[in-house]
C-alpha cells in the first residue's frame, strides 16, 4: 500500500456527533476525496439512497461476501452488519485518489491492519447532553433507541485516544475547517508527493 498516491482517511464518531454531516461537507467542497460505500444489513433510513449512502444488502449477500474475501473491513453494529467492499479501496488509492471511510471503531482497527499509514480522524460531540438532543432532533429513532444509542456512544468514546487526530463538533464550520486541515497535510506527505510526482522526485534526486 505504499505505493499508492491516495491516502485512506477513517472518520469515526458516535451516532448524532454530526460525522455524516461533516463528510458531506467535506466532499461537496472536495471533489477530489472519494466516499468509500459500505454495505450494510440495516434497512434504509428516511431519505438514504442505496449505492449512494450505504450499499443494502440481505443477511445471506452479506455472508457471500464476507466468505468470498470481498470485504477490508466488517463489523456488526446494533444488531446490523457493515462492511467495506476491499477492490474499491484498493482501486481507488492506486490511481491516486483519496478515499475516506465512515466506518466505526472496530473497522477502523481492521483497516489500520491493512493500512498502516491510514489517518483516523475522531468526532467527539461537544456533551452527551448535545449528543442526546441531537439523536432526538433528528426523528429518526424512537426514545429507546436513542438511549440504547447514547449508551453505545459511551463505548465509541472510550475508543477515541485510538485515533490520530480528534475533533470536537461544537461549531460545524470550525469542525470543517480543522477536517479539510487534515486532508491537506496528508496530501503533503512524502510518501504521497513522491507517489504523485515520480518524475519530478527522480529529476530532483529526491528519494521516493
Amino acid at each position: 500500500m505504499s505505493s499508492a498516491a491516495g491516502s485512506v482517511f477513517l472518520v469515526v464518531a458516535p451516532s448524532g456527533a454530526g460525522k455524516s454531516s461533516l463528510v458531506n461537507a467535506l466532499l461537496a467542497q472536495d471533489s477530489s476525496i472519494h466516499l468509500s460505500v459500505s454495505c450494510t444489513t440495516r434497512a434504509p433510513r428516511p431519505g438514504e439512497v442505496d449505492g449512494k449512502d450505504y450499499r443494502f444488502v440481505t443477511r445471506e449477500a452479506f455472508e457471500q461476501l464476507r466468505a468470498g474475501d470481498q470485504l477490508l473491513e466488517w463489523a456488526q453494529v446494533h444488531g446490523n452488519f457493515y462492511g467495506t467492499p476491499r477492490d474499491a479501496v484498493d482501486a481507488a488509492t492506486r490511481a491516486g485518489s483519496d478515499v475516506l471511510l465512515e466506518i466505526d471503531w472496530q473497522g477502523a482497527r481492521q483497516v489500520s491492519s491493512l493500512y498502516p499509514r491510514a489517518i483516523g480522524v475522531f468526532i467527539l460531540p461537544p456533551s452527551i447532553a448535545a449528543l442526546r438532543e441531537r439523536l432526538t432532533r433528528r426523528g429518526q429513532d424512537a426514545a429507546d433507541v436513542i438511549e440504547r444509542r447514547i449508551h453505545g456512544a459511551a463505548v465509541e468514546i472510550s475508543h477515541a485516544s485510538e485515533f490520530e487526530y480528534v475533533i470536537i463538533n461544537q461549531d460545524f464550520s470550525v469542525a470543517l475547517r480543522e477536517l479539510s486541515l487534515i486532508v491537506g497535510a496528508a496530501r503533503l506527505r512524502r510518501e504521497s508527493q513522491a507517489a504523485r510526482h515520480a518524475v519530478l522526485f527522480a529529476s530532483l534526486g529526491v528519494p521516493g
